[in-house]
């Protein structure tokens, strides 16, 4: 069952990419595809950003990445979390021009207080 919390008056009024988006998680082909990435833990989300002024739902632009820091979400641009693989752990994917790039993305930090073990991978909190 799919929990529907905004009406589908307010649906409207998003950008015709996104009305297709909430739409077409209905479609029995992508319940379907749903299914099968669930086998891996995957899921499937709508990769939006919203105007810094306001608030409305906007398409992710194909050269930005939302991201998550300090449990704080910002867009950023993609060619500058790219170039941080040590920091940053893709956590959402699109495919674009003929390939899967990421999108989505949480900043990481390395635990080193483990009495020699290997290094532990923890989501960058608050400070």
């Amino acid at each position: 069952m799919i929990a529907q919390n905004v009406s589908q008056q307010d649906a409207r009024r998003f950008p015709e990419a996104l009305r297709r988006a909430q739409a077409a998680i209905h479609l029995p082909e992508v319940q379907d595809m749903l299914r099968r990435l669930s086998a891996y833990e995957l899921g499937i989300f709508m990769p939006h950003m919203h105007d810094a002024l306001t608030g409305d739902f906007q398409p992710l632009p194909d050269d930005m990445m939302q991201v998550e820091s300090g449990l704080d979400v910002s867009f950023r641009p993609s060619r500058d979390i790219a170039a941080q693989t040590d920091q940053f752990l893709p956590t959402g994917w699109c495919w674009r021009a003929g390939a899967a790039n990421a999108v989505a993305a949480c900043e990481m930090t390395r635990d080193d207080e483990n009495d020699g073990a290997e290094t532990a991978i923890k989501h960058k909190m608050t400070a």
